[in-house]
């Protein structure tokens, strides 16, 4: 192995397999000579695995042709791997097999939810005239996907009891940006955006938010977590004056709280002259049960992809519709569906509107994620009311079984009934040496997605698990049975196992501070392509 290899695995970023000559192993029996443990492969970067003159495939040779690129013509080869089918379909094949989600285990992450995505939704998804859709094509000939968009807005609106919805926002945080915006421009239709600068932010809501505000030349104040990890409405009110914009509360809130005095929180912001804006990334505990304008709410993003079992993770594509209030509607930003004298029409420009029109405009190029909106809509019409009513309360009651479950042997942050996740601290870990982080990587050794760490911020060693109410008893218990004996073996004086987890991993636990600091984030190849064609 080479020096630079050597040092690129020693910054957090190995590639190349470990052989026996430099792989310390505390395993029983024979070392690994390949790098390969069990049936588990030890997989390098494709570059490292290309061979010069080797192909899979016969391409004819380019015909000669005069050159129009003058001198920024490349000089020499641009490094692309030689493989053989063979060598690139297991490649590909092993990289696949290295993805846990959701559909290989539990995914116990609190507050960001990893929702079984039924199999109908992607059938429905793919169907022949809704998959190829494309956004370009004239309106005439996709009424029926407008039709169905329609569907999914009337449905949003029912659940939540909002005046509209923006199906555009592509993700939670694009949605809190759309929501805020609309808050921003009323704020200016009634000549107050220079006075009300100030956005009120609880310490237990999600962290995107103060960004959020911020973003939009907001002035965050905080407003600390409780002793019971709520909002404290006597705080939210001693804070009101009339430079506040609004609020921006999760709800239920990341400590997997209900936020008991909501409604006498949104009335006091109103009666000051601001707005609500309710991150609504948890809806998933009280949907079908609480519509969030019976509770005072003026804007609320959803993540299609936590409540209503769209894909998620990966890097998306998420979905993040906004409900907004009567007070909001008319500053919704563009395009929406309406209805026209020949079908379904798309409202796409200001012009379109009227004179006086106040939406902001545009938040991305087209219209939102049609795979998405379908995805959603059939969770929905499969579920009926009964069957979100149900999913709601399972979340919460798998939630509450957890905490139940696990609170003799770890530290629950707050007693009580929980909604959908329950939320632990490391308290139960101190005086064995282990950390929140041990304990996580421990979980990877045992099978199991480590559950949110650190956060919410306002609890030390935070551990969020959220187990969605798709899961059965029986995968339930054995992640209790895990955790309990987890537990148990800290407090048995097992830190040393802790520390040295992950064991059963294709790589050990990394430098986190080197990755962080020092990321390699591009392969280079021992011999640069230049010095190799010479």
């Amino acid at each position: 192995m080479s020096e630079s290899t050597k040092a690129m695995n020693s910054q957090g970023r190995p590639s190349r397999p470990q052989l026996v000559e430099d792989t310390a192993s505390n395993d029983v029996g024979l070392p690994s000579f390949s790098g390969h443990k069990g049936l588990v492969f030890d997989e390098p970067l494709i570059f490292e695995m290309g061979r010069e003159g080797r192909t899979g495939v016969d391409l004819p040779e380019v015909p000669k042709v005069e050159s129009r690129l003058g001198s920024v013509a490349k000089r020499q080869g641009i490094g692309l791997p030689g493989l053989s089918e063979p060598q690139v379909v297991r490649h590909y094949t092993r990289l696949s097999q290295k993805n846990y989600a959701i559909d290989t285990g539990f995914y116990p992450l609190g507050s960001c939810t990893m929702k079984h995505n039924p199999r109908l939704n992607e059938k429905m998804a793919r169907m022949p005239g809704l998959g190829d859709l494309h956004p370009l094509q004239p309106v005439s000939t996709v009424q029926g996907a407008l039709d169905m968009i329609a569907l999914l807005a009337y449905w949003l609106k029912q659940l939540t009891g909002m005046a509209t919805v923006a199906l555009s926002p592509a993700a939670g945080a694009h949605g809190e940006l759309c929501g805020m915006m609309a808050i921003k421009a009323a704020l200016e239709a009634r000549g107050e955006a220079d006075k009300r600068k100030r956005v009120l932010v609880p310490e237990s809501a999600h962290g995107t938010n103060p960004a959020t505000a911020a973003s939009l030349g907001f002035v965050v104040d905080p407003i600390p977590a409780a002793e019971d990890g709520k909002v404290d409405l006597a705080t939210v009110v001693e804070k009101l004056g009339d430079d506040v914009a609004g609020i921006m509360l999760t709800n239920p809130n990341t400590c997997g709280l209900f936020e008991r005095d909501i409604k006498a929180i949104a009335d006091a912001i109103h009666e000051a002259g601001g707005y609500f804006y309710c991150d609504g990334a948890n809806f998933n505990a009280i949907v079908g049960r609480v519509r969030p304008a019976d509770l005072g709410v003026d804007a609320m993003h959803i993540n299609l992809h936590k409540t209503f079992s769209t894909p998620h993770g990966g890097g998306g594509p998420g979905s993040g519709p906004v409900v907004l209030s009567e007070a909001l509607a008319p500053y919704a930003p563009l395009p929406h569906v309406a209805d026209g004298d020949t079908g379904v029409v798309l409202v796409e420009n200001k012009s379109d509107v009227d004179a006086t029109g106040t939406e902001f405009g545009r938040m991305k190029a087209f219209h939102g994620q049609m795979g998405m909106f379908i995805r959603a809509l059939a969770y929905m019409l499969s579920h009926g009311a009964d069957g979100l009513w149900d999913a709601s309360g399972d979340a919460v009651l798998n939630a509450n079984y957890v905490r139940a479950r696990l609170e003799d042997v770890m530290t629950v942050s707050y007693p009580g009934i929980c909604m959908h996740e329950a939320l632990f601290d490391e308290r139960f870990l101190k005086g064995t040496g282990v950390s929140t982080l041990d304990f996580a990587k421990a979980m990877i050794d045992q099978g199991c997605h480590p559950m949110t760490m650190y956060f919410p911020l306002v609890v030390h060693g935070a551990m969020l698990i959220e187990p969605t109410e798709s899961e059965a008893k029986e995968t339930m218990d054995e992640f209790v049975g895990m955790m309990r004996g987890l537990a148990q073996a800290a407090k048995s004086g097992e830190g040393d196992a802790f520390a040295a987890a992950p064991l059963h991993t294709p790589r050990r636990r990394m430098d986190e501070t080197q990755a962080a600091r020092k990321p390699v984030l591009r392969w280079k190849p021992e011999v640069p392509p230049a010095v190799a064609a010479e």
